[in-house]
């Protein structure tokens, strides 16, 4: 039996927020032996969210229910919240299950962790309803099989992000806005990290070199090095940099894209954009919504 603490499980937990990411930069350093990437990044919580819901099944089944979408393609039925639950179910060796209800709003193929993060908060969430706590670092490990992203959103705020993924550092940031673009044309993580002109040999930062860009300076270091290979894989996102650009905005991909965001000020005034982007005004979290579950 694993190393858990038990209580009763709970009915039902509702309006259970899954926050975006923000990748302020991201740089490839090196690749290991299994052909992972290894980065750096500073992952930073934004304002945009999914919400899920979650009803205590005893049958051991685990279903879910897709709300109103704001994405563009059908979720898949094996999506990371289910594979979320299953991995916990296993884990722990609950015979409770689970019924999910998925709001769904943060758009998927962007490079805002929308899935990772839905990941993250079913693993808090469904410890609360069952009744059950895995200890943290069981937690994490659980989590980093999920997905790379997936630890970040359980350690509770914006971080400095080394390794695949794995090695997280909590940080703080100053407050700000920003403006946030989803093409409707999406990008493959997959297709862009085997490219061959990917550069992976980028010099590496220090924490003490990003904090010394105070001031909100810290929001234009360093740069995205899957970039340059996605703006030819995708010239829509081209034309939405383009567009931030003639707002006087200096924008910049998010993790593997498609969707960018540029710092903005509190209040401006914005041209028309094309009708299908998702554009949003967000502003970065103090903290994530579920810290200390």
């Amino acid at each position: 039996m694993p190393d858990l603490n038990v209580r009763a499980p709970l009915k039902a937990l509702y309006d259970v927020p899954a926050p975006a990411k923000l990748n302020l930069f991201l740089h490839i350093t090196g690749r290991r032996a299994d052909a992972y990437h290894l980065l750096q990044s500073v992952f930073m919580l934004i304002d945009w969210c999914d919400t899920l819901h979650f009803e205590l099944r005893r049958d051991g089944v685990i279903s879910r229910t897709d709300l109103g979408t704001a994405v563009s393609q059908d979720l898949p039925t094996e999506d990371l919240s289910v594979r979320a639950a299953r991995a916990l179910q296993v884990a722990t060796g609950t015979t409770l299950g689970v019924h999910i209800s998925l709001e769904k709003r943060i758009p998927s193929q962007a490079g805002m962790g929308g899935g990772s993060s839905d990941a993250a908060s079913c693993l808090l969430a469904l410890q609360r309803l069952w009744g059950l706590r895995l200890p943290p670092a069981k937690l994490m490990a659980l989590a980093l099989s999920l997905g790379a992203d997936v630890p970040f959103f359980l350690c509770g705020s914006h971080a400095w992000v080394e390794g695949i993924g794995e090695l997280i550092t909590p940080i703080t940031l100053p407050a700000a806005r920003f403006l946030v673009i989803k093409p409707a044309v999406g990008l493959s993580t997959q297709a862009i990290f085997s490219s061959p002109e990917l550069k992976r040999d980028t010099k590496t930062a220090t924490m003490l070199g990003f904090a010394a860009n105070d001031n909100g300076l810290v929001y234009g270091f360093g740069r995205n090095d899957l970039q340059p290979v996605a703006e030819k894989l995708c010239p829509p996102m081209v034309q939405s940099l383009n567009w931030l650009a003639a707002q006087g905005l200096q924008g910049r991909m998010t993790g593997s894209g498609s969707a960018v965001f540029a710092q903005m000020p509190n209040e401006m005034m914005l041209s028309d954009a094309p009708g299908d982007w998702q554009i949003r005004q967000c502003g970065n979290l103090e903290a994530h919504p579920l810290a200390g579950w």
